[in-house]
């Protein structure tokens, strides 16, 4: 038997003695009460008050705590307080010294600081259950060991976006995991931390909830009410081992229970301040930010408490509460009408929803992904939900690039190059070719992309500074056959050319005159050194970027540049197959036609359209046709050798039109609408091809742009109203990630502006993104998702506006 508590007791006196301090009331409190439940054959557990403790508390204390490891005391928990006075450093060394019994670490609304955050994250701890309510993350990284923790909740954390991909190695035991009211957004970098844990079998970003008395019976005939007890949101653990299925209600027992209760609140009339903002970003690591007590102006942010309806998804709401019906409809049918079934299930409610929620076939991916997960928001997952969700997922998401079935590793790829294998199967059984041109030369390198493509994201933002001057990007354009080279446009007028792998300057060609912002850029193919440029004060030029004498000094005049005459309120230029003519297009329902070599204006198009045509592209291998894409909705296709008095054909949208470009074969025309409205189009009649089926935001202003990626493999798809950019096999529709631009290091949400598939490096791109937040500056992020970082680069802030998304490609 190990050392009695009343020994103890006297043990923390005399320590107190020897340092010279009064004990501590709480203390000797909490000592009677273990001999309490010692007397009723209790379990033997010691709470310890962290809010009752002050820093003179602490050696007499940590004498007693070495000796609690061998003592008659089973476990002890240890609970944080909004009145916390303690020393962080202290506050852990106390917890450490419990070693194995410690049990329950409760540290909700955490007042502790950086410091102690990064220790406790970095070094790990030995407790059963950690309640991180309300902290401060960011991005979540916890590198150190807790490995004996099976239960972490990480509630209302408001901050949290992301997670680092191995932040949950270091959990081999954690079964119960929550992350309500969190704005986790991104599926596919959380299933590849959450895949980390072996162990996880209850998973929550909402509470799926009963409001009512009325619900199916158990088994035991009890209610989902009276089965479960509910507290306040204040209460010390906010995490439930209840696990509701419909028609099929369980209940997890589990040792913690009698500390942790069931506690998550159905009534929102208990939910605490829902909109904090976070302090400016400070750190030197920024994977925690501490909140302030004052309301952020942005509303943005808030998130819903009482029904599942976020940035306008109610596609999600009508989704879940179908899985709910069907599931009443296979189990909880006992006689009673369809409609009474349809009744009990709209008596389930979703509380403190995470944004992930309302992506379209969240549940379905989840369950998928995780093969042994059990419960998943409250409800538990049965075979016929694997089924299903089996089924989803192969409908509408690829696992691998190139639709394959299997994962090669780079070795087998590159030896099977090396005897000259058949490229149709790839090492997988069964598989057949993912396309028509499966044994094209281009076979290997698409199965070493699929072999390298990881689960998390290389970002990289790229310089462009010049000694003292940093540009503002607004447009931006791949050199056609230098793989090195970029042009990008600024909002102050310059038009840079950068080497976009070392991020050294080659050349700044300075505006004259007001500044503007260029939004139209197109190289010459077969001169590669020429590029025409176009602001939105209707000016138009022809540049060599071989006559610019210095990146340093720069020039809009004199031999490197040709003017050409103006396009009024110009957003699109762009240059025909054969570097001969090039077509211009703006706030207006014209096109104008110029001629490169004479730099005359050949003609005006009038009346194109019935709205403004905000972009205008060529074929990329016939020089006399091109494509218009208006916010009239419609796309209109027109050839120059008819006189385009007629179109050759015409396409529409259900919303204005942003954007349009080719195929690089010039098969397809992809067609990008206001909010997420994206459809590959078979550019010979202008049918329907493919629709991409991206979820709507409800946003008027939300204006998308969409290109092609690895050829034209797949598309990439972002809006100026997210901070997401979509991935989407081009040949089937199905989505193979999407990239989020929220993190650790970014400081705040970035929104896509433009982007552009890298035409030289399969699975890169880049994207111009710009800050929400005003007086911050846009930024050129490269993406590549066949490398992956453990540390993302921060931004620095400079007082500039964010750029107006309505215009130019």
């Amino acid at each position: 038997m190990g050392t009695s508590i009343r020994t103890l007791e006297k043990t923390y006196i005399s320590s107190c003695k020897k340092h010279g301090v009064l004990p501590n009331a709480a203390i000797l409190s909490g000592f009677f009460k273990v001999e309490v439940k010692k007397s009723k054959h209790e379990l033997c557990s010691m709470d310890i008050f962290l809010e009752d403790l002050k820093d003179i508390d602490f050696l007499p204390l940590l004498d007693v705590c070495f000796e609690i490891d061998t003592s008659e005391i089973e476990a002890v928990d240890v609970r944080n307080g909004l009145s916390c006075v303690l020393n962080g450093e202290y506050a852990l060394s106390l917890m450490r010294a419990l070693r194995q019994k410690l049990r329950v670490v409760d540290l909700q609304d955490l007042p502790l600081g950086k410091d102690f955050l990064w220790d406790l994250c970095h070094r790990g701890l030995k407790c059963q259950v950690l309640n991180m309510r309300s902290s401060p993350f960011r991005k979540l990284n916890m590198g150190g060991k807790f490995m004996g923790m099976h239960t972490l909740i990480l509630d209302f954390s408001r901050l949290l976006t992301s997670f680092q991909e191995d932040c949950f190695t270091c959990m081999p035991h954690l079964m119960f995991l929550s992350m309500c009211e969190t704005r986790v957004t991104n599926l596919w970098t959380t299933i590849a931390a959450l895949s980390k844990l072996p162990s996880l079998v209850e998973l929550r970003f909402q509470n799926w909830l009963c409001c009512t008395s009325q619900c199916s019976p158990t088994s035991s005939g009890k209610t989902l009410d009276s089965q479960m007890h509910v507290s306040s949101p204040n209460t010390a653990i906010s995490f439930s081992y209840s696990s509701i299925g419909i028609g099929e209600l369980t209940y997890h027992n589990s040792t913690a229970e009698e500390s942790l209760g069931s506690v998550f609140p159905p009534n929102i009339s208990d939910i605490e301040d829902e909109v904090q903002s976070s302090s400016e970003d400070s750190s030197n690591d920024s994977e925690a930010d501490f909140l302030s007590h004052q309301q952020e102006d942005n509303c943005e942010d808030t998130l819903s408490n009482t029904s599942p309806i976020w940035d306008g998804h109610v596609h999600m709401h009508n989704e879940v509460f179908g899985i709910l019906s069907s599931r009443n409809e296979e189990q909880a049918y006992d006689g009673h009408s369809t409609s009474h079934v349809a009744d009990v299930a709209f008596q389930y409610i979703s509380f403190h929803a995470s944004p992930i929620c309302f992506v379209k076939h969240y549940r379905d991916y989840m369950i998928a992904s995780l093969p042994n997960l059990k419960v998943l928001d409250n409800l538990s997952i049965r075979n016929t939900d694997r089924e299903r969700a089996t089924d989803i997922y192969s409908q509408y998401f690829e696992c691998l690039p190139y639709r394959r079935k299997c994962k090669e590793s780079v070795v087998s790829v590159l030896h099977k190059r090396e005897i000259k294998a058949s490229h149709s199967f790839m090492g997988c059984p069964n598989h057949e070719s993912a396309y028509p041109y499966g044994d094209s030369p281009h076979s290997y390198t698409r199965s070493l992309c699929a072999a390298k493509l990881g689960s998390s994201v290389f970002l990289h933002p790229l310089s462009i500074s010049n000694q003292s001057k940093s540009f503002r990007p607004r447009q931006f354009e791949y050199h056609p056959s230098d793989s090195c080279l970029m042009v990008f446009g600024t909002l102050n007028g310059e038009v840079v050319v950068v080497n976009h792998e070392n991020g050294n300057i080659i050349g700044v060609i300075n505006s004259l005159g007001a500044m503007n912002s260029v939004l139209g850029l197109c190289w010459l193919k077969r001169y590669p050194s020429k590029l025409i440029s176009g602001a939105d004060n209707g000016s138009i030029k022809l540049y060599d970027i071989q006559l610019v004498s210095s990146p340093s000094i720069g020039t809009s005049s004199g031999a490197s540049s040709v003017s050409f005459d103006d396009f009024d309120q110009l957003t699109s230029v762009h240059v025909n197959s054969t570097d001969e003519l090039f077509l211009a297009s703006g706030y207006s329902k014209d096109v104008a036609l110029y001629d490169i070599n004479s730099g005359s204006r050949l003609q005006v198009f009038s009346n194109m359209h019935r709205e403004h045509i905000n972009v205008v592209k060529f074929a990329n291998h016939t020089p006399s046709i091109f494509a218009t894409s208006s916010f009239d909705h419609d796309v209109k296709l027109w050839d120059l050798r008819q006189k385009p008095i007629q179109p050759c054909y015409t396409t529409s949208s259900s919303k204005g039109n942003v954007t349009v470009c080719f195929s690089p074969d010039d098969q397809f025309l992809l067609v990008s609408a206001v909010d997420n409205e994206v459809r590959q189009l078979l550019a010979v009649d202008g049918r329907l091809h493919l629709d991409f089926d991206i979820a709507s935001t409800g946003s008027s202003s939300n204006y998308t742009r969409s290109y092609y990626m690895n050829g034209r493999d797949y598309i990439i798809s972002g809006s100026c109203d997210e901070h997401v950019v979509r991935i989407c096999c081009a040949q089937t529709g199905r989505r193979l990630r999407d990239i989020s631009l929220e993190g650790s290091g970014w400081g705040n949400s970035m929104y896509v502006q433009s982007l552009r598939g890298d035409p030289y490096r399969d699975f890169n791109m880049s994207i111009l993104a710009a800050y929400m937040r005003p007086a911050s500056k846009s930024e050129i992020v490269k993406v590549n998702l066949l490398a992956s970082s453990d540390h993302e680069n921060e931004y620095s802030d400079h007082g500039h506006s964010r750029p107006s998304h309505s215009r130019g490609g």
